[in-house]
Parts: structure tokens; C-alpha cells; sequence
């Protein structure tokens, strides 16, 4: 069987600091010294495996996926702030919720969704200044999460509540991030006080949630929006889902829904200002599509221009930029061999920019999508893949079309910045979205 490279703890320490900024360029280095995959040794006898191949990561997540679960990333470490939800469950648990979960997240149902989707973007895009250098991306951020906070509770939520679980959501991923870039100051976030200042705020958004429903519950009022879904929605045996269960679901809509679609519409402003070619594109789409006269259910369907400017954007842009996987029983790949219970993590970023699998991998050529995404779903997977991919992956959609179209329509983009920064976090953030608007 083949040996898989590695790479030392020592030279993991060395690099730690960068690491701790922005691991992609260590990977990165790593990737084209060693090849596809190379395996991490993080120290105290513990190893990642590190690796580019989509063949491998298809196999994973879609071929084999039934003897892989996901990491103690996920179903430990974001466990303690956001709960057992859909993104961080396992096995009959997950099988449950996603069963239950699946109708409210269907086409049609968010079809109920998209006017007030439409009608918050528009009330955002207000704060845009023009003829002046503006950070887009904190515009963007409010404009996701109140887009999901409308969704979810119409207008039953108070302004400030809403601010306040934007900033435990926000603050508590930081905290995250430092664990798992950090994990030899582990001892040192505990002894501290550092972890219960953060498990203390999750708390607190439990408690803010909770206020949400018990109002709701006690109005009797109906609205038709994600959470009167989700109250209605029944397991196999006709029982609600539990008040904890909700609030758990809840608080992964807002962690993994708002901010992976503000950090992919940045990207894909960014792009667009450095190839204005392709907003003159969208714009003509969207006035031959009858601009905001027609149907807008039916103009999203067919925005085919704006669907693979998005695509393209999160191909190099992915939000979710790596999967991670551990396998339950031994396992083998390519003459490659697995002892159970190994840390396996998929850098969609790499696989995504790989010059074996795309043409011009660096370059931003959104027609390479024209006869959409599925050509490239061995190597493509911005949503993840297989039975565990993300379930709001229509709604995203959705609701980046509209903000896009809603934005190409009124103001021509210019960019004032150099290259596309990046922050790598447990989502891929923009850095530097310093843009131009001026009205069409």
C-alpha cells in the first residue's frame, strides 16, 4: 500500500503563527510538495490527513459515505455554542431531523419567502453611499442575517435581540477558530475563564431564542414563515420537535445561513468590479427578463447569466472551504489504507482551484458554468455533497440572486483594492471589499 507523506509537528510549530492568520498558504505549500494528500502531525500522537483529491472526497462523501461521520470539529467543539442541530448531529438523530427538516427547505415552500427576502435586500442596499470608497461587506453581513431573521420570524423579533445573537454568533466563531488553530492553549482557554465567557453567551442566545418562541406561541398568530414551518413539522410519529431541538435548529440557520451567503456575495461583488464586462451581462439579462415587472419567482429561475457568475465566484471563493470527515471502520482508496477513527479534511478551496481539474483554475470565467453546475459535481462542491449536503442550498441561491440582480440593476460596481483578500475562519471571509457604486 501506498505511504501517505507527512509533514512534522516541528514544522507545524514553526509555521504556527501564520497558521493562526491564514493556514491556506501553509496547505497550500504543503499540497504541491507533497502531493494530493499529505497527512499533519499536530502533536500528543494526534495526525490530520490533508487532502485535494476530489476523486477521494466524492468516495467519501457520496460513495462510501455511510462509514464516515463528521469530525469532533463539528459534533463536539460547535456543539457547545450552537447545539445538536441538522449541520453538527449524527447518525438516526441526523437521519430524523433532516427527514423532518426537508419540506420546509423545498422550492416551493420558499416560494412564500422571497418577496419578504426581496423587500429586506432593498431596505439594506439603502445604507450604500455613492461616488464614494465604501467596505461592502458589513453591509452585506446585516443584509444575510436580517434576510434570514425575516425569513425565520417575519417580524416578530426585536430589533436589538436580533443585533445581539448577530454578535454571540460572530464572536463565539472567532472564539472557535482560536481552539482549533490553537489546540495546544487549550488548557490555558479553560483554566483562564476565556471558554466560559464564551459558553456564557451562547447561553444567552438560547435564552434570546427563547423569548422568540414563547411569544410566538402565545400571539396564535400565523405567518407563513420558516418558523411556523418548522413549529408544524412532525416526526414519523406525529410528535413536535422539542422546544431545545428547536432552538438548537435555529441557531444553525443563523451560524452556517447568513454569513456563508454574505461572504459569498462579497466575493462575487469583488469579481464583478474587477470584470465589469460580466455586471452589463447580468443587467441586460435582467431587462430582458422584464427587470422587476416580471413574476419573481420566475425571473430568479431564470437568471442563467447571474446563477454562474455565482458559481464561478464560489469556486474560487468557496465560504465553505473545507469539508472534514473521520472514518468509522478501516478503510481504502487508491492504494491508500485508513485505520478507523482518522481525521480526514477536504480542502474545497484546493480542489477548486485545482490545475488538473479546472481549465484556467485562476481565472474568473463564469461561462465555464453555462450548462450549469452539475457537469463538475465530481470536483464542485460549494454545498457540500452526498445526503449531508447543506439543506438550505436553495434558499442561499435564491436569495444571492435576488441581491445580486437588485444590485446590478441599480449601480455600476468599481473596485478599490488591488487583489481579493481573504480571512480564512471556520468560513472563507473577504478582507479588503473596498468598492465604488455609482448609480446606473
Amino acid at each position: 500500500m501506498k505511504k501517505i507523506p507527512e509533514v512534522s509537528f516541528l514544522k507545524f510549530l514553526k509555521h504556527s503563527l501564520e497558521i493562526l492568520k491564514n493556514p491556506l498558504p501553509f496547505h497550500n505549500a504543503n499540497f504541491e510538495e507533497k502531493g494530493d494528500i499529505f497527512k499533519l502531525n499536530v502533536g500528543f500522537n494526534s495526525n490530520i490527513y490533508f487532502c485535494r483529491d476530489a476523486a477521494f472526497a466524492q468516495y467519501v462523501l457520496q460513495k462510501n459515505q455511510k462509514n464516515y461521520v463528521k469530525s469532533k470539529i463539528q459534533t463536539v467543539d460547535l456543539v457547545k455554542y450552537v447545539g445538536e442541530g441538522l449541520l453538527t448531529s449524527e447518525g438516526e438523530k441526523w437521519k430524523n431531523q433532516r427527514k423532518m427538516m426537508q419540506p420546509a427547505f423545498h422550492k416551493k415552500q420558499l416560494q412564500n419567502l422571497i418577496k419578504g427576502m426581496q423587500d429586506t435586500i432593498v431596505s439594506e442596499y439603502e445604507a450604500i453611499e455613492t461616488n464614494k470608497t465604501i467596505n461592502l461587506f458589513p453591509i452585506l453581513n446585516d443584509l444575510t442575517f436580517q434576510t434570514v431573521v425575516k425569513s425565520l420570524f417575519t417580524k416578530a423579533a426585536k430589533a436589538e435581540d436580533m443585533k445581539r445573537l448577530q454578535f454571540i454568533t460572530e464572536e463565539n466563531q472567532k472564539m472557535l477558530v482560536r481552539e482549533l488553530r490553537q489546540p495546544y492553549l487549550g488548557w490555558w482557554f479553560k483554566m483562564s475563564g476565556t471558554l466560559d465567557k464564551y459558553l456564557d453567551l451562547s447561553k444567552e442566545a438560547r435564552t434570546i431564542l427563547k423569548g422568540v418562541l414563547d411569544e410566538r406561541k402565545a400571539s396564535g398568530n400565523r405567518y407563513d414563515d420558516l418558523l411556523d414551518m418548522l413549529l408544524e413539522t412532525k416526526y414519523e410519529d406525529g410528535s413536535n420537535m422539542s422546544e431545545e431541538q428547536l432552538i438548537d435548529e435555529i441557531l444553525i440557520i443563523f451560524t452556517a445561513g447568513h454569513e456563508t451567503t454574505s461572504n459569498a456575495l462579497t466575493f462575487t461583488f469583488q469579481l464583478l468590479a474587477k470584470h465589469p464586462e460580466w455586471q452589463d451581462k447580468i443587467y441586460e439579462e435582467w431587462l430582458s427578463l422584464g427587470g422587476n415587472n416580471t413574476d419573481l419567482m420566475t425571473r430568479i429561475a431564470a437568471s442563467k447569466v447571474c446563477q454562474q457568475v455565482l458559481e464561478e465566484s464560489m469556486r474560487l471563493f468557496p465560504p465553505a472551504y473545507f469539508i472534514d470527515r473521520v472514518n468509522v471502520e478501516e478503510d481504502a482508496f487508491n492504494d491508500m489504507t485508513f485505520k478507523p477513527g482518522c481525521s480526514i479534511l477536504f480542502s474545497v478551496y484546493e480542489m477548486h482551484r485545482h490545475p488538473k481539474l479546472w481549465e484556467d483554475a485562476l481565472e474568473f470565467k463564469p461561462q465555464r458554468f453555462a450548462e450549469g453546475s452539475r457537469k463538475f459535481s465530481s470536483q464542485y462542491f460549494p454545498f457540500g455533497a452526498g445526503p449531508r449536503k447543506c439543506i438550505g442550498n436553495n434558499f442561499a441561491m435564491f436569495e444571492m440572486i435576488i441581491a445580486v440582480t437588485e444590485l446590478v440593476s441599480k449601480f455600476k460596481i468599481q473596485s478599490q483594492f488591488d487583489t481579493i483578500g481573504i480571512t480564512p475562519l471556520i468560513t472563507l471571509k473577504p478582507k479588503n471589499a473596498l468598492l465604488r457604486f455609482e448609480k446606473r
